[in-house]
């Protein structure tokens, strides 16, 4: 059987903090049936300079995210963030530009990890085990960006022996936001206060997501509030669950 080819779009956090979860990725991915694809000159979506209002330095930045990437492969992110922020804002950028056509076809092409695995592959079980209990974040960009919620659940729910609990307001903002946080680090703090609180309130071994920057803004705060809680990325926990 001829196996998907795949590119693989490593975000910078990932890339310098939480490399292990790109490797998952590839891991989960190749089990699947892909075969993975790296280009090691890849840099970053231009996310953060958008966001800090360095529309110009962006556009720059956008323009070598897009010569990175083949139109001919599918593109697959652990980020349900930066798929969303190439999703929604690169064709207002480029638009009317000899890059536009090309950037449809990326566009069409993109997938965050989860969403890719059950709506492309159609796979959303993987024969894995893992005994633990669970809540799930809906980080923004991938729930309002993507329209991700039920394909990371799917995935979830079929790993043998892993006990799923909802938390209240599982779809509220963890309170990272990128610059937010910088910028308005009160508010921030008390968004994380309350997503830690209803994590805890279930029970809950883990908090899972598909995006690591809202979980390194939670792992942070519950351990500075010695919180019983540990995070964990969806690529590495269905990583974990083949071992």
């Amino acid at each position: 059987m001829k196996k998907t080819e795949v590119d693989i779009f490593i975000p910078c956090f990932i890339d310098q903090l939480f490399p292990e979860t790109g490797f998952n990725m590839v891991k989960v991915l190749e089990k699947a049936g892909c075969k993975v694809h790296y280009n090691p000159n890849q840099t970053c979506c231009g996310q953060p300079a958008f966001n800090a209002g360095f529309w110009d330095e962006m556009e720059e930045v956008g323009k070598k995210f897009i010569a990175d990437f083949s139109t001919e492969r599918y593109v697959v992110s652990p980020s349900g963030s930066c798929t969303g922020f190439v999703r929604n804002f690169y064709n207002e950028l480029y638009e009317n530009t000899p890059l536009h056509n090309y950037y449809k076809t990326l566009r069409k092409n993109l997938f965050e990890f989860s969403e890719f695995m059950v709506d492309v592959l159609k796979v959303e079980n993987l024969g894995g085990k893992f005994k633990g209990k669970i809540t799930y974040h809906d980080a923004c960009g991938a729930l309002r960006e993507c329209n991700i919620k039920t394909a990371p659940r799917t995935l979830l729910n079929n790993i043998e022996g892993i006990e799923i609990i909802e938390m209240k307001d599982c779809e509220t903002c963890c309170g990272f936001g990128g610059t937010f946080a910088v910028k308005f680090e009160p508010i921030s703090t008390g968004m994380a206060d309350s997503k830690v609180q209803n994590a805890v309130d279930t029970g809950a071994e883990y908090i899972v997501s598909t995006d690591y920057s809202c979980l390194m803004h939670i792992d942070a705060y519950a351990k500075k509030q010695n919180k019983n809680i540990k995070v964990m990325h969806i690529a590495d926990l269905l990583a974990e669950s083949i071992k």
